[in-house]
């Protein structure tokens, strides 16, 4: 099951407040003494941002070093947020506590990795921006700046869309997924760069063609394709699979081939959606040698589900594996809250540490100034481990 540290927030209300009161934003109140208790988030948390400001906190992403130092990265969003700035934090004890390394403006949508001894960010510039890397050789303390072509910025041209995505290595490149903002929707293609090369230098990275949305797709009810992970296919080509919007069950991701040289992508929409729990949000896949399984968290739809936006069932977080991409099985349910309409584990960032997965969440959950806006508009990045995650303990919910 999942290590967490449950916490409380000892939170003071008048007598009157609690009078006969049960619930407040969800969370069960122990009434003693005009003092509310309020369940604090499942994990660690790492940052914290109420409702009130508008500004929701968004794409975790995490990274281990080699010396065993967690990193990680998150963004901002909604009517508060300038959407263009990365927060990092450090921990040097599995966890357990973190503290804030700083901020990258101009840094946005970003997945963190870690490449020949040094730590990348790597995302775009702001919402809608250009694609953007910086290089830390000092464990995340400092960072390069990108400010033209041979320092990070990877293109001057268009509006690109992305999250806290996988970054892998196959076929001598170094393959990470984007989408282009255009007219007609969100497109989808693959950067790649050689592996050993200068990774801040744009020439050395190549863009493959971009595939365009179609609403034909899946009987009409293709919704649009974002938050692609690039992920090594059994056969060692480099593919990206897909979040699918498709307001349906069972759920759908889009797997998209690219080929060898990170020139060209393929899609062909009679044979490459695949069934996959909780496709219709973000996801992180990665793939683990001793089982041989591909892993992911997703928000898997389960039957204690009743709202009526599949895309916005976030409040059940699930394990589950594949052996081909194609197959997958929900292998346990790692977190969970009965209130589908302010509470959300989501867009989960996740890496292999031995026998666990360590993961950083998007959270939406109760805190003292009243909770969350809505599963959605999410007020914690929380970090979590799933303790032997190979064990099948299916859950269910």
């Amino acid at each position: 099951m999942m290590k967490f540290t449950a916490r409380r927030l000892a939170v003071k209300y008048t007598t009157a407040l609690l009078i006969g009161a049960g619930l407040i934003g969800g969370a069960i109140l122990h009434s003693s003494d005009a003092v509310a208790v309020i369940e604090a988030p499942p994990g660690v948390v790492i940052a914290h941002s109420p409702a009130s400001s508008k500004v929701y906190l968004g794409s975790p992403a995490i990274a281990i070093l080699p010396d065993g130092t967690y990193i990680v990265a998150h963004d901002t969003f909604g009517a508060g947020s300038t959407q263009n700035v990365e927060t990092l934090y450090e921990s040097h004890d599995s966890g357990r506590s973190w503290q804030k390394l700083g901020e990258l403006k101009g840094q946005y949508w970003s997945s963190l990795f870690v490449d020949n001894g040094a730590l990348y960010i790597v995302g775009t510039s702001g919402f809608n921006g250009l694609p953007t890397i910086r290089r830390s050789i000092d464990d995340g303390h400092t960072w390069s700046v990108p400010h033209d072509s041979t320092s990070g910025v990877l293109t001057d041209k268009g509006k690109y869309f992305s999250a806290a995505v996988p970054v892998v290595v196959t076929k001598g490149r170094i393959w990470r997924t984007m989408e282009s903002v255009e007219s007609t929707g969100i497109w989808t293609f693959m950067m790649s760069a050689p592996v050993g090369s200068d990774l801040l230098d744009a020439k050395n990275w190549t863009f493959s063609n971009r595939l365009a949305p179609n609403p034909a797709w899946l009987n009409g009810k293709f919704g649009g394709w974002l938050e692609g992970n690039a992920v090594v296919a059994p056969n060692g080509d480099a593919v990206n699979v897909l979040r699918v919007y498709y307001d349906a069950l069972p759920e759908h991701a889009a797997l998209v081939t690219a080929n060898g040289d990170g020139t060209a992508v393929t899609f062909d929409p009679q044979h490459d959606f695949v069934d996959m729990p909780g496709a219709g949000k973000k996801f992180t896949i990665r793939f683990d040698p001793k089982s041989g399984l591909y892993w992911s968290l997703t928000n898997a739809v389960t039957s204690s589900y009743g709202g009526n936006n599949y895309e916005r069932a976030r409040n059940t977080l699930a394990l589950i594996s594949s052996p081909d991409l194609h197959a997958w099985t929900v292998r346990r349910v790692v977190l969970h809250h009965a209130d589908w309409n302010t509470h959300g584990f989501q867009y989960v960032d996740w890496q292999f540490d031995g026998n666990d997965l360590v993961a950083a969440v998007r959270t939406s959950f109760d805190d003292a100034e009243g909770g969350a806006h809505s599963q959605h508009d999410s007020n914690y990045i929380t970090f979590s481990r799933v303790a032997n995650f190979r064990d099948n303990t299916a859950v269910a919910q």
